[in-house]
């Protein structure tokens, strides 16, 4: 594994703990808010290393790998999508929140991250370190 998806793999480790960290806090807590905060900044960070570091050496390779760039066009379509559902449930909920359509909600953004992560590792983080 490289230094860069390591550091990448780690980010998203953090990124779950303090999603599961908000579960057990309670997002209308004090604390729940602001490690809602936390993984608002956390994420953008970890999109803008990935923007910058990541997907840049990929797309130069995907330029003479028809396969590899199908793939990443995939992975740039979810992205928007899961992009959509974070940034409006930071916006939504950045005052706090409770209720069954919270639980839903943030249910929901977890599963997302949590599926995208693991697809990132599995798909996005191998194809990088095989051609670095």
């Amino acid at each position: 594994m490289s230094r860069l998806t390591q550091e990448l793999t780690d980010e998203h480790e953090a990124i779950i703990t303090k999603l599961n960290d908000i579960k057990r806090a309670g997002i209308s807590s004090v604390d729940g808010q602001k490690k809602l905060q936390m993984i608002k900044f956390s994420l953008l960070a970890h999109l803008q290393k990935e923007d910058t570091l990541l997907y840049p050496r990929l797309e130069k390779e995907a330029k003479s790998n028809d396969s590899l760039q199908r793939t990443l066009d995939m992975f740039a379509s979810d992205m928007e999508a899961i992009t959509h559902i974070a940034m409006n449930f930071f916006d939504k909920y950045s005052s706090g929140g409770s209720g069954e359509q919270f639980a839903r909600e943030f249910g929901q953004l977890f599963a997302t991250l949590s599926i995208r992560i693991k697809k990132e590792e599995k798909i996005i983080y191998a194809k990088y370190d095989e051609i670095t």
